[in-house]
């Protein structure tokens, strides 16, 4: 990782990933100023030490200038449920967004991006592991429209020398220090079965038990929060002028949604009941990343694999007492 303090602009980084992303970077000792609209984010997420913008990427002409040495881009809505009820907000957030800010960074000559794409680019899944030449065929407004990102971020290398690495996430999952999951409404595995566990919530729902997997569940690929915010900073010393690098990011192995509970009810001591509940259209059988090209490219290598390990630190943040909404 880069040695020599630099600056940076973190789009999004009042909320789960980003947030992590900017602490580490702080810790890395670089100066981070994180830009959020706050409509998913929360104030507080913010980290210690980070200088604070309330506003929208759409504006960050007025802030980006030539003092930074380059932007972490997560600023962007990413329910798939809500993407397919209201998908006009996904194309002029995800898309709009994106490419003001694609145009403040270039006039500003800002050159290194690193942006926050999602394995939803991949939609149904042609093979396992995924790989980053595998088609990409996504099947929600969220998925299309941070696929459409990535080509537009593609065209920038091309033609004005942009030095950019997106990073395709599978499960993003855990805690690190003060930084959680806490989205609203929640539609992550985990922070669902923790809920259970607190007696928010009476059961968790098991969306099918007839898969082709080992126990009939689906089968998914999580990464804690905290290797995944190590890559982004691998990511910008990998990034090269004029190329435009994707990298999956996963473990390369996965957990069934079973599996998932039981380790829950083992981390926690509570019980977890279970519903039963139809399939739900469009969740393929199993999820799982080959993260060879970050592995190769980045020197990336996750260190915190393990399911429990990852279940524990969300159990921690999930005890929390509850932030308010901003």
């Amino acid at each position: 990782m880069s040695k020599s303090p630099k600056k940076y602009l973190v789009t999004g980084g009042a909320g789960y990933v980003g947030s992590v992303v900017a602490q580490h970077l702080l810790e890395a000792g670089h100066a981070v100023t994180v830009l959020d609209d706050l409509s998913t984010g929360f104030r507080e997420g913010v980290p210690a030490g980070a200088d604070f913008i309330e506003g929208r990427i759409q504006d960050a002409a007025k802030w980006l200038d030539a003092s930074y040495d380059g932007v972490l881009h997560f600023a962007a809505y990413s329910q798939v449920g809500e993407s397919v009820a209201d998908p006009e907000k996904y194309w002029v957030n995800n898309v709009g967004g994106s490419t003001a800010l694609l145009a403040a960074m270039r006039d500003a000559g800002v050159r290194t991006l690193v942006f926050s794409s999602t394995a939803a680019t991949y939609g149904e899944p042609v093979s396992s592991p995924i790989t980053e030449s595998d088609p990409t065929a996504p099947t929600s407004p969220y998925g299309a429209t941070k696929l459409a990102v990535d080509h537009m971020i593609t065209g920038e290398a091309a033609a004005h020398g942009l030095a950019a690495v997106s990073l395709r996430y599978f499960n993003v999952a855990g805690a690190y220090g003060d930084c959680g999951e806490r989205h609203s409404p929640e539609s992550h595995l985990i922070p669902l079965v923790l809920q259970v566990a607190l007696g928010q919530r009476e059961s968790i729902s098991v969306y099918g038990d007839d898969y082709p997997t080992p126990d009939g569940t689906c089968v998914r690929d999580y990464i804690h929060v905290a290797d995944l915010a190590e890559a982004h900073l691998l990511a910008l010393d990998a990034a090269t002028a004029g190329e435009h690098l994707i990298c999956n990011l996963g473990n390369g192995n996965g957990f069934s949604v079973r599996e998932v509970i039981e380790t829950v009810r083992e981390v926690t001591g509570h019980p977890v009941p279970e519903t039963a509940a139809p399939r739900r259209g469009g969740d393929p059988a199993v999820l799982v990343a080959s993260a060879a090209t970050a592995r190769e490219r980045l020197g990336w290598q996750p260190s915190r694999a393990d399911l429990a390990g990852i279940v524990s630190d969300a159990w921690t943040f999930a005890r929390r007492e509850e932030p308010t909404a901003p």
